[in-house]
């Protein structure tokens, strides 16, 4: 049983997709720093300087004691990064979008390539010449 393990392990499919999920998880760290980093604070400039955020409903605030040591958290409804999971998403899969189509525009070009010449005679014309030799 170690050994069909083994073998199931080593095949080309399981080592091929732990791959793809490593690399996933490096370009979502690369995904989410881009639409953080990069993103955001764009679209806060565009919207007068806003940062979502921070938007939340609170549904309970925060008890403090008189020492100012927190005795309960607050309870609230972080809308706010929910707008900007919202934001993120789109940013990703607009571009997204725009690698497929880069992607789909080239696949295009390579099956539009008519084939190339064959080279040499033909099979066709292998056997005249063979047939002109043996008349002769």
């Amino acid at each position: 049983m170690l050994k069909e393990f083994k073998d199931f392990i080593m095949t080309g499919n399981v080592i091929e997709l732990s791959v793809a999920v490593i690399l996933a998880g490096a370009v979502g760290a690369v995904v989410k720093g881009f639409t953080e980093y990069i993103m955001m604070p764009l679209v806060g400039q565009f919207t007068g300087g806003m940062d979502f955020s921070s938007f939340k409903l609170i549904l309970s605030p925060a008890i403090y004691d008189e020492n100012g040591g927190l005795i309960t958290a607050e309870n609230a409804i972080l809308y706010g990064t929910w707008i900007n999971s919202i934001i993120n998403l789109l940013i990703v899969g607009f571009i997204l979008f725009l690698v497929i189509k880069s992607y789909q525009k080239l696949e295009r070009k390579k099956e539009a390539a008519p084939p190339p010449p064959p080279s040499g005679p033909t099979e066709i014309e292998l056997l005249q010449e063979i047939r002109d030799a043996l008349k002769k």
